[in-house]
């Protein structure tokens, strides 16, 4: 396989570990770093964001001494598109400097030697000062522009750049790439889906993986790029921000051109940023303004692709496991599910309900159940009969048959099919995006496509509201797959509409498949 590519010489790359090659990197950013200057920003080299900025961050990165850098020095990195609202008509773009720049924008057209629109971006700089815990003091610099107005069913070709870097120049066309945005009523398409990522060898082996499906878009469930070693949502976890350029670097290939709808995981709280621990998601990310309030809780939207409603949640704010933002959003985020559920439900056109969070409902692995998941959403989920729910947090693929009422509505075995609105919902544990792998409880065996283990029940746990792992046996672990893993699924609409529901193996062998047709 080949090693992902992060600006390092490719003959020295390989001679590198993933450790070697993040320190290489972080020196070298940080380098390049140094030369931004009070001149700079007295000069208006730092746009920043507006008073009610995006970011929030503990100092500007202004006052530091040293000469201002011309933009023809300053190349952009780490692409990543995401979907607006509406994906018909809106598509966001993000990227990255290693320093600020004057007038960043998007170019983009419907051919790549014709990219005549061109669109203002807003530069975002995220300033981690160096304190007890932080590995690095790092200025960061994210860009992001909006673009609107599209056309429904279209590709689009687009560059990015700013003042001394044009990506129409013959010099810059390398750089430019390409996306499609959502037809107004396609007959079928694919998503794909995993959580826990984080960067090295199996993270960007599961990228190639997924660009081999050709997804429409990507759901990522969650735990980033674990900048935030611990994952406890506290200055103590101990940070690195300088995973995030590995993150976006290593992630580059495939975000440029599928559009990546990301969600909030424990090791996403990151405690130097405020509000909550989210400025540095809301520095990174444009995300759809669907939420209920994107400021504080940029992991909460929802979209309709084609037949599908998706619904993405923060369940930091619900978990009983890990309590440092738990109820942050004092009850709204959960009003606001209650309601967008009803209203997807009720929107012509929409076969399906897709919602997908980190932290687990039902799994029997290293982090087990959240309670407080299962006291609070689960009876939205069934009043309103989603369809499926897709989770990571714990490193494994896990599947559960159909769940309703906390009991086993319908076996679901390997190849089967289950119908929601009779039987209950699937939950899909796809945990094992990239991060070090976790195990299932003492004797309990893996059981997969071509390797079916079954067991009557399984020993596991449940976090309670007071912290603690209570102790349960369980029937509903139908699919235990340990390996590196993305879930892969197709919609399709018509007479008999339906999600095809696959998992694969990182070498692209199928471990887990089901069908979920309502009504059948």
């Amino acid at each position: 396989m080949d090693l992902p590519d992060f600006g390092i010489p490719p003959q020295l790359a390989r001679r590198m570990s993933m450790a070697e090659q993040h320190e290489y990197l972080r020196t070298k950013l940080t380098r390049r770093r140094t030369l931004v200057t009070a001149g700079a920003v007295a000069g208006g080299l730092l746009t920043g964001c507006s008073a009610e900025g995006k970011a929030t961050r503990g100092t500007a990165a202004a006052g530091r001494a040293t000469p201002s850098v011309h933009g023809s020095a300053i190349t952009p990195f780490g692409r990543h598109l995401a979907f607006g609202a509406d994906p018909r008509t809106q598509m966001r773009v993000s990227w990255q400097v290693p320093l600020a720049v004057r007038k960043p924008y998007v170019r983009i057209g419907l051919r790549p030697d014709d990219l005549s629109r061109k669109i203002e971006a807003e530069l975002r700089d995220l300033h981690t000062p160096g304190q007890s815990g932080v590995r690095l003091a790092l200025d960061q610099y994210y860009l992001h522009a909006a673009l609107d107005g599209l056309r429904p069913g279209t590709t689009y070709y687009y560059g990015v750049g700013h003042e001394g870097f044009d990506p129409a120049d013959a010099g810059h066309r390398a750089t430019l790439s390409s996306f499609r945005t959502a037809p107004t009523s396609p007959e079928s398409f694919v998503f794909t889906a995993f959580g826990d990522q984080g960067v090295g060898t199996a993270a960007a082996a599961n990228d190639n993986l997924l660009l081999r499906r050709k997804p429409a878009f990507h759901l990522h469930a969650g735990d980033l790029c674990y900048a935030d070693a611990n994952g406890q949502g506290l200055t103590s976890d101990g940070y690195d921000p300088g995973f995030w350029d590995l993150f976006l670097k290593q992630n580059e290939g495939v975000a440029r051109s599928v559009p990546w709808m990301v969600t909030t995981g424990n090791h996403d709280m990151e405690a130097w940023y405020s509000p909550d621990g989210y400025g540095g998601q809301l520095a990174r990310w444009t995300l759809p303004d669907s939420g209920f309030d994107p400021r504080s809780a940029p992991g909460v939207y929802s979209f309709a692709y084609g037949n599908v409603g998706f619904v993405a949640l923060d369940a930091n704010d619900v978990s009983y496991e890990i309590q440092a933002n738990l109820g942050h959003t004092d009850g709204k985020q959960t009003a606001w599910l209650d309601r967008r559920l009803g209203e997807l439900r009720a929107a012509k056109g929409i076969d399906f309900v897709v919602v997908f969070f980190h932290h687990c409902a039902y799994s029997t692995s290293s982090h087990a159940s959240d309670g407080g998941v299962r006291a609070l959403w689960l009876p939205l989920f069934e009043k309103h009969q989603v369809d499926l729910v897709i989770n990571g947090h714990n490193h494994v693929y896990e599947r559960t048959d159909a769940i309703r009422g906390g009991e086993v509505g319908r076996k679901v075995p390997v190849g089967g099919a289950t119908d929601p609105t009779r039987d209950g919902i699937v939950h899909v544990t796809a945990g094992g995006g990239g991060r070090d792998l976790y195990g299932f409880p003492p004797g309990v065996q893996e059981s997969y496509e071509g390797r079916v283990h079954d067991h009557e029940s399984v020993e596991t746990f449940h976090w309670t509201r007071s912290r603690q792992a209570h102790k349960e046996t369980v029937e509903w672990s139908r699919v235990r797959y340990r390996g590196f893993s993305l879930l892969s699924v197709e919609a399709r609409s018509g007479a008999r509409p339906s999600l095809t529901v696959s998992a694969l193996a990182q070498d692209g062998k199928r471990v887990d498949h089901f069908e979920v047709r309502r009504g059948a």
